[in-house]
């Protein structure tokens, strides 16, 4: 059981998604007690050019009171709308040494990306989000731009390829929806005996679906039908060599905001 209140990271490059991915973040928040951290960081090479030292020092300093400012434009009214405080930090400097380096000093418990519509798995360029796959063991959720989480709204959950985990945020995140779950399943997946007691166990709906070059876009569109607004995936399984759809595909494919497990 969680003593302390859980840490939501929430990573951005400032596009016209990221109120999007702000505001899933203060949903996800209201529902498990969470502070939020806001963090962003930008590339030297999109600060200075070749500009003598003096002069780029102070293109910095300028560059550092517009990336506050713009940060704060967008951040403060949310805060103040949904009533819950948000930090905010950012730096200059190589993006996957910055967020690692920020990472490792804050210790999230979940990190909460934007991914674009554009189906590139790139959320601030370098294939961040793979990058973050590899250094947060914990969960991370990917927010869809056209399928974000509103605050004080009750969620629409679906499992994909699901079995119960020990992970109190996903359980206590569940538990917030009288909903039934809904659980979309690849039938020759379907051979854990943990996962048909949890279904079994619980209030589920389930959709099975042949394995196929097409399965990932059939559950998606089942996904839109029904309504689904977040979707639980547990990553490591969906890793293993028993299944063909690596968790790259399954981010790429899924028009849904995903909570990757562990």
């Amino acid at each position: 059981m969680k003593i302390n209140k859980y840490k939501i990271l929430v990573l951005s490059d400032l596009n016209k998604s990221t109120s999007k991915t702000i505001k899933s973040s203060i949903s996800l928040a209201k529902i498990v007690d969470a502070d939020v951290n806001f963090f962003y960081v930008k590339k030297p090479t999109e600060v200075v050019e070749k500009e003598s030292q003096l002069s780029a020092m102070r293109t910095i300093n300028k560059e550092y009171f517009s990336i506050d400012k713009k940060i704060k434009s967008i951040i403060g009214p949310m805060s103040e709308e949904y009533k819950i405080a948000i930090n905010h930090t950012f730096s200059i400097g190589n993006l996957k040494n910055e967020i690692e380096k920020h990472i490792e000093e804050t210790k999230p418990d979940i990190i909460v990306l934007g991914k674009r519509k554009s189906k590139t798995v790139s959320f601030i360029g370098d294939n961040i989000t793979s990058f973050i796959l590899k250094k947060h063991k914990g969960p991370i959720v990917i927010i869809d731009d056209k399928n974000e989480l509103e605050p004080n709204k009750e969620l629409s959950l679906g499992l994909f390829n699901y079995s119960k985990t020990d992970d109190d945020f996903s359980e206590n995140i569940k538990r917030s929806t009288q909903n039934p779950l809904k659980a979309f399943n690849i039938a020759n997946n379907l051979d854990s005996s943990n996962n048909k007691t949890f279904l079994k166990d619980s209030e589920t709906v389930e959709y099975v679906f042949s394995e196929g070059d097409n399965v990932l876009k059939n559950i998606s569109n089942y996904l839109l039908k029904s309504n689904v607004n977040l979707l639980f995936v547990n990553r490591q399984k969906n890793n293993s060599n028993s299944i063909k759809q690596n968790i790259k595909d399954v981010i790429n494919k899924l028009d849904c905001s995903l909570i990757l497990t562990t």
